[in-house]
């Protein structure tokens, strides 16, 4: 989940196709307009336009410096450094926003995700407690404390904040949503599919089809990463057919590339470069993981993680509005690694992951990353001698009944849990 759109004119409609025309074509006219109103329309450009992040950073702090007291500049600029990754400017940034309209609900709500992020979770339900003690609630108030509720393992609180969307036309899609993430996590994917379907219908009717395809594309990536490869296949295909959106055509890119499509795959990612030449989140985030996926699943580990180098100062950073997909870089870095026996370098990667839940959320890489860490520690035991094998199998044990707990309950027909279990034997 990332920032409410700062309800503050950034990312105002619920589809980002939409948005950019009307924003180019605001773009085109701004000559006509005040020196503020263009370094508003030149902001959102880059933004939503180009996507250009770098350049909007720029124009922001460019427009807070020239009006310190306007509230849009630097909330969205707090917007643009959480998809860079600058989890720590970005919370300054909406608190400043905050200070200069303590009365907007959305921007409590954009502190608590800025506090998530930064794994505050007390701060971060503290603040929602104070927008409700102030009647200033907001719909993505309960998505956000919905996932604070997740990271503090709290399901009667995730219960009541799903139950204050679900039924809400336009924003029950996103409960679901973040409802079919935590199915998945805890590996009952059965479920999962449930409420992708249901986020995807309940979308089209509030008339989203872009975002309907969002989720049914990062489902799609979630098949694929447990080894349901034909399922991936469909389901990222399926979304392809209702949108060719940016976030719809990386994700399925990646599922593709996951499952083993590397003709598909390029063609995909070929396409998302011409498309979008400066966009940062596409050059330094999707495409290196789409092309790593596909390098991945074709055996080409030694060269695959050298496609990742580009992403690694916005691999922490926010990749969409519609879907949660932070960290996959990282996640498939360390795969890569790990695929050419590189312990110690991939597990620093799944450890990145691990250690930034807030960032992570309910992302299924966050429970994978206990099976992968699982994986690094049996290399290094595989690769010692005598009793200095003892302690990395220990650990590889002790890894592995955490991922194996985390998933006692989950759907038993899932390839990466047989493969878990039978690793796990072999290891007593």
């Amino acid at each position: 989940m990332a920032y409410a759109r700062l309800g503050i004119n950034f990312y105002n409609l619920d589809e980002p196709a939409r948005a950019a025309e009307a924003l180019q074509k605001a773009y085109d006219l701004r000559e006509r307009l005040s020196e503020r109103e263009k370094l508003y329309i030149a902001a959102s450009h880059d933004a939503m336009v180009t996507g250009n992040m770098e350049a909007a950073r720029k124009t922001y702090e460019l427009w807070e410096q020239l009006y310190p007291r306007d509230q849009i500049a630097v909330g969205n600029l707090g917007v643009v450094y959480g998809f860079l990754g600058e989890y720590d400017k970005a919370l300054a940034a909406i608190q400043e926003a905050w200070k200069l309209n303590p009365g907007n609900a959305l921007q409590f709500s954009n502190v608590v995700i800025a506090y998530l992020h930064l794994d505050r979770l007390d701060e971060a339900k503290a603040t929602a407690l104070k927008a409700n003690a102030l009647n200033l609630n907001s719909k993505f108030l309960h998505a956000n404390l919905y996932l604070v509720d997740f990271a503090q393992h709290d399901t009667g609180g995730m219960e009541k904040e799903a139950a204050e969307l679900i039924g809400t036309p336009g924003w029950e899609d996103l409960m679901f949503y973040n409802q079919s993430d935590t199915a998945a996590y805890g590996g009952h994917f059965t479920q999962a599919r449930v409420l992708t379907r249901r986020a995807a219908d309940s979308a089209r009717r509030a008339d989203k089809e872009e975002t309907a395809a969002a989720y049914e594309a990062e489902a799609a990536v979630r098949e694929a990463l447990v080894g349901n490869l034909a399922l991936a296949k469909r389901q990222a295909r399926s979304a392809l057919a209702l949108s060719n959106g940016k976030d719809v055509e990386a994700l399925s890119a990646t599922a593709l590339g996951l499952a083993g499509n590397s003709v598909e795959t390029t063609r995909l990612a070929d396409h998302l470069n011409r498309r979008f030449p400066q966009d940062t989140i596409v050059q330094s985030n999707f495409l290196p993981t789409i092309r790593l996926a596909a390098r991945l699943r074709g055996g080409d580990s030694p060269k695959a993680t050298e496609t990742l180098a580009i992403a690694t100062p916005y691999e922490f950073g926010e990749t969409s509005q519609s879907v949660t997909f932070c960290l996959y870089p990282t996640y498939l870095r360390g795969e890569g690694y790990l695929a050419a026996n590189r312990a110690t370098a991939a597990a620093a990667e799944f450890q990145k992951i691990l250690d930034h839940p807030g960032v992570v959320q309910n992302e299924l890489i966050g429970a994978l990353a206990h099976l992968q860490i699982a994986r690094v520690y049996t290399l290094e035991a595989g690769s010692a001698q005598g009793t200095e094998a003892d302690a990395p199998r220990a650990k590889a044990r002790a890894a592995y009944q955490e991922f194996l707990t985390l998933w006692k309950d989950a759907d038993p027909d899932i390839p990466i849990l047989a493969a878990a279990k039978s690793e796990s034997a072999r290891l007593r």
